[in-house]
């Protein structure tokens, strides 16, 4: 059978690869479309050996390839040694069973694989289970490799972006970056953060960097295509799409993203009534701090997750009234602010004649605490964020209280974004709502 081409490691020549060797293999199968299904097909030949040896060498390929659930049950019956428990904690983490992944690390230590890396792989899974607390305790363990691991100052930095602490996080990855310049993933995820913060350029100065070294890294180059798109400069945005679809014919997000690139070329934008719109926003996008409620209004709207003059106009007098503790006076209060402006409560729903939430089955403690999830969790790209971002929607259930006119109504947001949306949301059991 025809060996992939590979930086010299055969998974099955008998020697147990270094973790090293493993990330280069999974850069070096995954740059392309073809070099992916051949090893698929390389590896396929072994699958039905049952020795111990050959369990280890499948697992991990299949862990190369993505495929967790099945390396995890390979793994589990290969003999024991560190790269067998730093695979399967990889693929435990990936199928989110994050508690087995922190256990399958520590058993590493047995087989005395590196102290650090692990500690960071341990941290890292801490934080992607939500467990802040213990990521942090973990970092602040190996707390005597700052300024010496970039390792190190980049996961702090992916504990510090998820905490919400962006200016910490921006700094850390620039410290990983002066430790090493080669770290590509502390490098994305600063010019991800100079994007999201709108400092276009020097997030195209990073992800630039990212593109012109190593094996192609396809999220840096769609991410880029965005900021292009952005500017007007639609020749470079293809450019960055093509490259992905050269290396991946069959990459859904960059043919979607291809075609719209092509719609903007002829898109027609309306500055007066853009003009007109944004106003209209910045009043409904008024946060409820800028008026001056008493403690107990602000207290209440708070929890039901009322922030802006928007969400006021999309919730009724009976609403607000059947919540614990709130009262005539802190209505009366409220409806004086509206009148001022001459809004009322209820009013978007009657505008726009709004359609009932779909139910999702779930129990109504589970759907409550669904609706508080932040979007960030829906793990969308950067045009997609944007756009949220720009519509102040910071919830899911801000989200589905929108529709796919409202979205597509937001400057430069495509069919490709409003898409992304719909199947996360829809992963969920949620769905975008939808006009009579």
């Amino acid at each position: 059978m025809e060996q992939v081409a590979s930086p010299g490691l055969d998974l099955f020549a008998g020697t147990t690869p270094s973790m090293a060797d493993v990330r280069q293999l999974t850069h070096s199968v995954n740059s392309t479309d073809r070099s992916r299904m051949a090893f698929a097909q390389q590896l396929e030949g072994h699958l039905a050996d049952t020795s111990a040896k050959t369990l280890l060498a499948t697992g991990i390929g299949l862990c190369v390839l993505g495929r967790y659930r099945e390396a995890a049950d390979k793994l589990k019956k290969a003999h024991d040694c560190a790269e067998k428990y730093l695979c399967l904690a990889q693929a435990l983490e990936r199928t989110g069973r994050y508690a087995d992944a922190v256990a399958a690390l520590d058993k590493c230590l047995q087989f005395n694989a590196d102290t650090l890396a692990v500690n960071m792989e341990k941290a890292a899974a801490y934080r992607k289970a939500g467990d802040f607390d213990a990521a942090a305790k973990q970092l602040k363990a190996c707390a005597n490799f700052a300024k010496v691991s970039a390792e190190y100052h980049y996961q702090l930095g992916r504990l510090q972006e998820a905490q919400g602490l962006y200016t910490e996080a921006v700094g850390s990855y620039k410290a990983a970056l002066e430790l090493s310049a080669d770290h590509q993933k502390a490098r994305f995820h600063l010019a991800y953060r100079y994007d999201l913060s709108g400092d276009e350029q020097a997030a195209l100065d990073q992800y630039r960097q990212i593109a012109t070294k190593g094996p192609l890294y396809v999220s840096a180059l769609l991410n880029m295509a965005v900021i292009y798109e952005d500017l007007g400069r639609f020749a470079k945005a293809a450019q960055c799409v093509d490259a992905v679809l050269e290396s991946h014919p069959t990459h859904r997000r960059a043919i979607l993203f291809k075609k719209d690139i092509e719609s903007s070329k002829t898109m027609y934008y309306d500055e007066e009534k853009e003009k007109r719109r944004s106003r209209k926003n910045q009043i409904l996008e008024t946060p409820i701090t800028d008026f001056e409620l008493s403690v107990r209004s602000r207290n209440c709207l708070k929890k039901m997750n009322i922030r802006t003059i928007g969400d006021l106009l999309n919730i009724t007098e009976t609403e607000l009234l059947s919540y614990k503790n709130f009262g005539e006076t802190s209505l009366k209060e409220i409806k004086t602010v509206l009148e001022a402006k001459g809004l009322y409560l209820g009013m978007a729903l009657e505008d726009k004649a709004f359609a009932m939430e779909p139910e999702v089955e779930e129990t109504p403690s589970e759907t409550d605490a669904l609706m508080h999830k932040p979007v960030e969790d829906l793990q969308l790209s950067v045009r997609a964020r944007k756009c949220l971002q720009t519509l102040n929607l910071n919830t899911l259930g801000d989200l589905v209280r929108r529709t796919d006119a409202e979205l597509l109504g937001c400057k430069n947001f495509g069919v490709t974004s409003l898409n992304e949306i719909k199947k996360a949301l829809a992963g969920l059991g949620l769905s975008l709502r939808s006009l009579d």
